[in-house]
């Protein structure tokens, strides 16, 4: 066993039954964030330890989807920390492992194991006698899957590029502000979080296509969401005739009812993503100005032609 610092060391379990392969494949991908600890945002590196060797005792660790569940055997991240902070007031990082169970080498002492699965995670206080019995460490996260996607009206599927997701805790903090938990998420991406409620907010296109909802993520399950946006897909074109040829150099304003300018733009035939209502369509082309009253219906792409009069 190899030895990682001067107090700790770690090697990787042997494998243990896996979760039932649906399951296990629901929690595959990884978006691999960065990891923020409960408790324990801020650590010195694994050389603040210190030094002296003595006897060291091995520990297993085991993390729970739930708290019946099947221990999970990938996508783990696990960290070891020292119980005192160093001088600079960090806990200090002593070990770290990745993949699935776990054994760590201990000196007799105490110390605070933290394990992250994706955005999931839970931190645990580790007190290790120099005799007596030493149980496997199980640490259960309490955590689930969620996936997200979006469709414009009914049914209509949103192309993926034009299809972002954040992320944030149902509750409102301190300040009266949502804490983001992860944003520009891309649909049919698993993202592991603790369970619990969030809040979802889905854009589509660059405009004012957003919708808002919250979801609740259950410990031990896929959460797959399908958000409905109230929007559609339009392309702007100045013709001189209704299917003409859309004429270049055109410089664009879409204007909301009230209104509100929503987009600008400059081209012969640009295409935008506008919530479903009552705009108005202003086309500039060679001095002349153009413009239209149009119509957006959820789920309805199609061309907005404003006619050169």
């Amino acid at each position: 066993m190899n030895k990682l610092s001067p107090l700790i060391s770690f090697a990787l379990a042997s494998l243990i039954p896996a979760l039932p392969a649906k399951a296990q494949d629901a929690f595959s991908q990884n978006e691999d964030p960065a990891i923020v600890l409960p408790g324990l945002s801020q650590y010195a590196p694994a050389s603040a330890a210190g030094a002296g060797a003595f006897v060291t005792r091995s520990v297993e660790m085991q993390a729970l989807l739930t708290e019946d569940g099947n221990p999970v055997e990938n996508g783990l991240t696990w960290r070891v920390f020292h119980s005192i902070p160093g001088s600079d007031g960090k806990l200090p990082l002593l070990a770290s492992s990745e993949g699935g169970s776990a054994s760590f080498e201990f000196e007799p002492g105490d110390y605070f194991i933290h394990v992250a699965f994706g955005r999931a995670g839970v931190t645990k206080k580790l007190s290790v006698p120099r005799e007596g019995p030493l149980e496997t460490q199980r640490l259960v996260l309490e955590a689930g899957g969620l996936v997200l996607n979006a469709v414009s009206g009914v049914d209509m599927r949103i192309p993926v590029n034009q299809l972002r997701f954040n992320i944030y805790k149902a509750e409102e903090g301190i300040d009266g502000e949502q804490q983001l938990v992860v944003e520009d998420v891309s649909p049919n991406t698993i993202v592991r979080l603790n369970a619990g409620t969030y809040h979802i907010v889905s854009e589509y296109g660059a405009v004012n296509a957003v919708i808002r909802s919250d979801i609740r993520v259950e410990p031990g399950k896929l959460t797959e969401a399908v958000i409905q946006h109230r929007a559609a897909q339009l392309t702007m074109k100045l013709v001189a005739e209704e299917g003409g040829e859309a004429i270049a150099d055109t410089a664009w304003s879409i204007l909301t009812s009230g209104g509100d300018v929503v987009s600008e733009s400059v081209g012969a035939f640009p295409t935008i993503v506008l919530a479903e209502g009552e705009y108005t369509a202003i086309a500039r082309n060679k001095n002349q100005t153009y413009q239209r009253e149009f119509t957006v219906v959820a789920g309805r792409n199609s061309d907005v032609e404003v006619l050169l009069k």
